[in-house]
């Protein structure tokens, strides 16, 4: 009796055996289908890219001699225009970071579609953010920097609530868009890399994407603390004053 009993044991045993050998070779089999049709989906990618490249070819390859004057002609417009849009920034202050004062300002923003303005008094963060900008200025031709000395521009502060230095104004179509008010966005140290605030400033829609700008790994060790950056005013910056403008 106790024999049929191992026997019966033995059976069961087999069975779940069983079981588990279709279930492992009904994962094999659905690995193998997921396999093939990611083999085929690749095999039609490359397919459509190669067809796309033979098509470029042939068309070029039939192209007469009036449709490649004619490219050349639309290339040739292109870079005289790009070249001609780098004269007027340039003749209009662009590709250099110039200090301007409060009855400047205005004059200086007029006409522009976009402007960094950094608020700044005498101190060590103000210097730190100085360094930066004047790198950025001459890689962007596309946009004008300038300084101004928050101390000597009350106005300005007052109307656009400037109460920490240093901070920037990013001013596009000659309105105040948006704010970079200490370094707390740019990791809350005082020695970011300039990468770091030109993200900031593409986030901004104030500086064109450049393939130099990646987001930079942490950097190792312990991170030197800010000398603290000043609280300029007495008041803190409300919800209304997101949307400033100079109205």
């Amino acid at each position: 009796g106790a024999r049929r009993g191992t026997g019966a044991r033995r059976g069961g045993h087999e069975d779940e055996d069983e079981d588990r050998g279709e279930d492992e070779d009904e994962d094999i089999m659905a690995h193998q289908l997921i396999q093939q049709q990611l083999e085929s989906n690749l095999l039609n990618i490359a397919n459509t890219i190669e067809q796309s490249l033979d098509d470029e070819m042939h068309r070029l390859d039939n192209m007469g001699e009036e449709d490649l004057d004619r490219l050349r002609e639309q290339r040739l417009l292109a870079l005289k225009k790009q070249q001609k849009k780098r004269q007027e920034w340039i003749r209009k202050g662009h590709g250099e970071y110039r200090e301007v004062e409060e009855k400047e300002f205005f004059n200086e923003m007029k006409g522009e579609d976009r402007m960094v303005c950094h608020f700044y008094r005498n101190n060590w963060p103000c210097e730190v953010m100085d360094k930066h900008l004047k790198i950025l200025s001459t890689k962007h031709l596309e946009t004008k920097f300038v300084k101004l000395n928050a101390e000597k521009a009350p106005f300005l502060t007052d109307r656009l609530k400037i109460w920490m230095l240093p901070t920037l104004a990013l001013i596009k179509n000659e309105k105040t868009t948006d704010y970079v008010v200490g370094f707390d966005e740019l990791g809350g140290v005082d020695d970011f890399q300039t990468e770091t605030l030109a993200m900031r400033l593409v986030a901004g829609g104030i500086i064109f994407e450049s393939d130099d700008y990646k987001p930079q790994a942490a950097s190792e060790g312990p991170a030197r603390s800010i000398r603290s950056a000043t609280d300029f005013r007495n008041y803190k910056k409300t919800e209304s004053d997101e949307d400033s403008d100079f109205d």
